[in-house]
Formats: structure tokens, C-alpha cells, sequence
């Protein structure tokens, strides 16, 4: 039961931060993810107008997610090293340690960004729910930050 408990949970929580990490493009300005920023698709579906979207992420270290926002909420479960989280006043709207949670906010006017300042690879699961057909995040320009 604990088993099936944890698995529900990393489910659940999985989304957020790092959600830049979506398919290359973008404007001129956006800023692309770092290098070695990865994303994999565990599980996908649709429920009415609404994508749930499921993808591990890692975030090597010294590296950032690029500036982003998401159409719907993104929901995320830390399960190995810190996750840095920047909003667009430059400012840290927290830290994430290893088995925390992170719900990021959503729309144009919420551009984020994801850091890893330690020394060992981020692993984060992300729960995105997103109204269908939207991509996983938008690029951003930073908006003046100097966090890359």
C-alpha cells in the first residue's frame, strides 16, 4: 500500500518547474533551456478539454529551465537535488529540496524560471494540466534577470 501510495503521490505532484523544457522554438528573445536539460513523456491522456501530461525532467548542474509561463497549472514532486525557482522580478519565490512539491503558476503574466544551483542533477517529476492542444510551456524573454 505505501508502494502504491508513493507512486500516486510522485504522480500527482509531478510538474512544475521545469516545464521549459518543451519542444525547441520560440521567439528570437526567449531563452532555450540549458544545456543538457532533458524531458521524457511517462504518460499522457485527455480528459474532456484538459491534457494531463506526466514527464520526468532533469536539470544538470549550473543549469536553468530558460524563462517560461504555462497555459494551466503544473504541478511538480522534487525527487532528487534542489530546484531554484526564480520569478520575473528576479526575485526566489522559493527552494525545492529533494521530496518537496512545487506548484507553479500559470499564464503570460507568470514567468518563471528553474535553476539547479548544487552539485548533483535535479530529477523532478511534473504534472502538467493544460487545456487541450497546449504546448507544454511558452518561452519567455528573460525580463532583465541576470540568473542564466
Amino acid at each position: 500500500m505505501r508502494g502504491s501510495l508513493r507512486t500516486t503521490r510522485r504522480t500527482v505532484l509531478t510538474g512544475a518547474a521545469v516545464v521549459a523544457m518543451t519542444l525547441a522554438g520560440g521567439t528570437a528573445h526567449a531563452t532555450p533551456p540549458g544545456q543538457g536539460v532533458t524531458g521524457t513523456v511517462i504518460a499522457r491522456t485527455t480528459v474532456g478539454d484538459t491534457d494531463y501530461i506526466l514527464r520526468e525532467l532533469t536539470i544538470p548542474p549550473g543549469q536553468a529551465t530558460g524563462w517560461h509561463y504555462h497555459d494551466g497549472p503544473v504541478h511538480g514532486y522534487i525527487e532528487r537535488g534542489v530546484l531554484s525557482h526564480y520569478d520575473a522580478t528576479c526575485g526566489s519565490d522559493g527552494v525545492y529540496p529533494a521530496g518537496t512539491t512545487i506548484a507553479e503558476p500559470h499564464g503570460p503574466d507568470e514567468v518563471h524560471l528553474g535553476r539547479n544551483e548544487g552539485t548533483e542533477p535535479i530529477v523532478l517529476y511534473a504534472l502538467y494540466v493544460l487545456p487541450h492542444g497546449a504546448p507544454l510551456a511558452n518561452d519567455a524573454p528573460n525580463p532583465g534577470c541576470d540568473l542564466e
